[in-house]
This record gives C-alpha cells, sequence and structure tokens, in this order.
C-alpha cells in the first residue's frame, strides 16, 4: 500500500467536507422534528461527544505517530480483540457508505426526477466515487478543496438571499417540552455526523510536514467548529422560516431555496442545493469507501487497498438495493438504529483503545 502524503490543512478540509458534506441536508429537517427551536442545543450536546472522539484520536496519534487505528490497537489489545472489533466496525461500515448514496437517491427521486428509478443515480456516484478512492489521498484532497469552496458559496448563497423571509420570533420558545427533546436530537445528531470522527482514526497518518501533530490539532478543530457553526445557521436558519414545521419535510434548506426569488432575473435558486448535495454527498461517499478498504487491508493483513475499492462500491450498490422497503422504514433506521449502532461498533472500541492506552504501556 503506498503512503501517500497531504498537508495538515488538506486534511482539515478532508474533515470539513466530511463531516458537512450531506449531513448539511440531511439533519437540519429531522432534527427540527425531534427537537423543535431547541435544535441548535441538540447540535451543542451531541457536538461535543463528536470533539471528544476527536480529542481521543489525536491523543492516541501522538502516542503512536504515524500510526493509524487498526496499528495501535493490534499494539494495545492484540490481534484476536482487534480483529473481532474491527468485523464489528466493517459491518457498520458497509452499511454507512450504502447510506450517503441512498440519501441522495431518495432526494433525486422525490424532489427532481421522480420517475427515474433511484439505481440510475447510486449506480454512477459508486462509480465516480470508487474511481475517486482509487486516485488516492492526494488526489482527492486536491479536489475535494475545491468543490468545499464550491458548495459552500452555492449554500451561503441561499442562506444571505433568504434572510427577507426570516422571522426570528420562530425560535422562540427553545424548551417548550422541557429537555426530553433536546436529548432526542442529541441521540440522532450523535449517530450522524458526530460518531463518524472516528473514521479519521484511519486517514491522520496521511498529514506530513513539520510540526505535524501540533498543526493537524489546530486544522482538525478549527474544522470541527466550522462544522457545528455551519450546522446550527442553516438550523436555525430553517426555523426562522418555517419554524417548527420545517421538521415536517427531511430537505428543508431545498425547501429554502425554493423560496427565493430576486425579481425576475435570479429565479429556481433550488437546483443549486440540488448540485451541493450531490457534490457533498459523493465527496463523504468517496472518503468512506477509502477508509473502508483502507481498514479492511490493515485488518486483513493486505497490501494494497486499491483492489477492495470496486468490490466494495459494488457491495455498497447492492445493499443500497436490499437495505429498505419503504421510506419510512429508511427513516427509522437512520434515526434510531443508526446511532445506537454507531456507539456500539465505533464508540465503544474507541473507549477501550483509550483506556488501555492511557492505563498500561504499548506492546512493542
Amino acid at each position: 500500500m503506498i503512503k501517500q502524503k497531504i498537508s495538515s490543512f488538506q486534511m482539515g478540509v478532508l474533515f470539513f467536507v466530511f463531516m458537512t458534506g450531506s449531513s448539511i441536508i440531511f439533519v437540519p429537517g429531522p432534527l427540527i422534528g425531534k427537537a423543535g427551536a431547541a435544535a441548535w442545543l441538540s447540535l451543542l450536546l451531541s457536538g461535543l461527544v463528536g470533539f471528544g472522539i476527536l480529542m481521543m484520536l489525536l491523543y492516541l496519534y501522538r502516542r503512536f505517530p504515524g500510526l493509524d487505528y487498526i496499528d495501535y490497537s493490534r499494539r494495545l489489545m492484540g490481534n484476536g480483540l482487534t480483529v473481532l472489533l474491527g468485523l464489528l466496525t466493517i459491518s457498520y461500515l458497509l452499511q454507512m457508505q450504502a447510506a450517503i448514496v441512498i440519501g441522495v437517491g431518495q432526494f433525486m427521486i422525490g424532489a427532481m426526477m421522480r420517475e427515474t428509478p433511484m439505481y440510475a443515480f447510486t449506480s454512477l456516484i459508486f462509480l465516480i466515487a470508487g474511481l475517486t478512492a482509487r486516485a488516492g489521498i492526494e488526489v482527492i484532497a486536491r479536489m475535494f478543496t475545491l468543490i468545499m469552496l464550491l458548495t459552500s458559496f452555492f449554500i451561503a448563497i441561499v442562506l444571505l438571499f433568504a434572510i427577507p423571509v426570516y422571522q426570528p420570533d420562530q425560535l422562540l420558545p427553545i424548551l417548550p417540552k422541557g429537555l426530553t427533546p433536546v436529548f432526542a436530537g442529541a441521540y440522532y445528531t450523535f449517530g450522524f455526523p458526530y460518531s463518524e470522527v472516528f473514521l479519521f482514526g484511519m486517514l491522520l497518518p496521511f498529514a506530513a510536514g513539520p510540526k505535524v501533530q501540533k498543526k493537524l490539532m489546530m486544522s482538525l478543530s478549527i474544522s470541527f467548529a466550522l462544522n457545528l457553526i455551519v450546522l446550527c445557521a442553516v438550523t436555525l436558519c430553517s426555523l426562522m422560516v418555517f419554524g417548527s414545521s420545517a421538521g415536517a419535510g427531511p430537505y428543508v434548506l431545498y425547501s429554502i431555496a425554493r423560496l427565493i426569488e430576486f425579481q425576475e432575473i435570479f429565479q429556481r435558486v433550488e437546483s443549486i442545493i440540488g448540485m451541493s448535495l450531490i457534490l457533498g454527498s459523493y465527496m463523504k461517499a468517496t472518503l468512506a469507501l477509502y477508509v473502508l478498504s483502507l481498514f479492511i487491508t490493515k485488518l486483513c493483513g493486505m497490501k494494497d487497498n486499491n483492489v477492495l475499492i470496486m468490490p466494495l462500491a459494488l457491495t455498497g450498490f447492492l445493499l443500497g438495493l436490499v437495505t429498505y422497503d419503504s421510506t419510512t422504514q429508511w427513516g427509522h433506521i437512520v434515526t434510531e438504529i443508526h446511532p445506537l449502532w454507531t456507539g456500539f461498533v465505533l464508540l465503544i472500541p474507541l473507549l477501550i483503545v483509550m483506556t488501555i492506552a492511557i492505563f498500561r504501556p504499548a506492546k512493542t
């Protein structure tokens, strides 16, 4: 497996892209449906957990410089327990890459091209994501930096042009039903996107440069803060436009874009949000596919992760065809099952590794 290298800044860009890419479209609506006007508090609560996961990964990277999660897990826990917990993690990563692309397919057939079969979209996204992942982390970082700037500009334009329809009074009351909705929203956003910070435990060794550990800490922390600010901003803007009814639909940012009209020149802005969703989900799917191939390669002692990428992309495509029977069932999987699943197969193994790292020296 060829070790490519990217800068700490590029790693921060990839982290922001991964955490924000599809969540900015899919998170606000269901989150408001669960937490109402307190949705931003749910984001802060789950974001705190996600930041804790990031700090654990950075601590382990400082403790074992140049090694990824599988490497230092083997040193601390031994091969047997690493493989056992790793297989559980793979079960989620396989489902995760399919879930990212399913979201795009559901959006396309639900909001834009209703008569087109979903596999027409998911097959193309998996094909392009697989080809991009095979190009390597250096190409991914350079390409995604440009795409991230483009999609961020589109989303900022939508939020700015929607200012005339904002009604700040819809942000109150914040806690009409107490704290229970806040924890329900935090449970959902823990599963998506903040537990997924775990995946960067496989990518940190690709960062290079002088004082890389200090720069990584700063770059990833800034990216995490920007992600939290952006998600909170989109959620608050959604509340100011639609109030608690924003939770009735899954694509609230797309709905905001449909309201924007600037005389007769600037109309049909929702198309750029559709483009941003496709690009953001493509970038996240590529990174998830790349990390999955690395994870399996290291766990099985293989030398080249490229041989796995296209078969894994095909597996994700097939999983997308058989995972669920209806949109309602899929919504239940994402909001209720995924957070619990990630807690068991991502957070708990990381906590075990972290605890051993603190109280016991690494095996040589």
